[in-house]
C-alpha cells in the first residue's frame, strides 16, 4: 500500500517509478527482489528451460557422501579418500559421513585455483623451453 502511494506520488510529479525485479502473483501482487536473488532465479530459469536439473539448497546443508561426490563430479570412493586424507571437512555422527555444502563449494574453488595455477605453470615452462610462443592473435597461416 505504501509502495503504491509512493509510486503514485512519483507519477504525479512526472517521475517514472524505479523498475525493480519482482515476482508477480496471479492476483497481481508484486514482491520486489534484490538483484542477487533475481540473478539466481534467472540462472535457474535458464537452466530449467535448457532441460537441466537444478537444486537449491542452503549453504549449511549437510550432504551424504554420494550427494557430495555428485556435486563435485567424482566417484563416491574418490570423495571418501579425500575425506579420509582430511582435505575436506566432514561430520561423522555415527557410521555415515556428511559434508557441508559450503565446505564443498570452498573445496571446489580451491581445486579450480590449483588447476589454473598448474596450467599457468605448464604454459610458462613450455615458453621457457621454447616449445611454443604465446601470441595475442591466431597462429600464422602455413602453406
Amino acid at each position: 500500500m505504501i509502495l503504491d502511494f509512493t509510486r503514485a506520488l512519483k507519477a504525479a510529479r512526472g517521475e517514472a517509478p524505479e523498475n525493480r525485479p519482482a515476482l508477480v502473483g496471479a492476483d497481481g501482487a508484486r514482491f520486489e527482489l534484490p538483484d542477487a536473488v533475481y540473478d539466481v532465479l534467472r540462472q535457474v530459469a535458464e537452466a530449467l528451460s535448457n532441460g537441466m536439473g537444478v537444486t537449491v539448497a542452503p549453504m549449511n546443508a549437510m550432504l551424504t557422501t554420494q550427494e557430495a561426490a555428485e556435486f563435485l563430479g567424482i566417484s563416491r570412493p574418490t570423495l571418501v579418500r579425500i575425506l579420509e586424507r582430511g582435505e575436506l571437512p566432514m561430520e561423522k555422527p555415527g557410521r555415515h559421513r556428511f559434508v557441508r555444502l559450503a565446505d564443498l563449494v570452498e573445496y571446489q574453488n580451491r581445486q579450480r585455483e590449483r588447476t589454473a595455477a598448474a596450467l599457468d605453470d605448464m604454459i610458462g615452462d613450455g615458453e621457457e623451453d621454447l616449445l611454443y610462443t604465446a601470441t595475442d592473435g591466431p597462429p600464422p597461416a602455413t602453406r
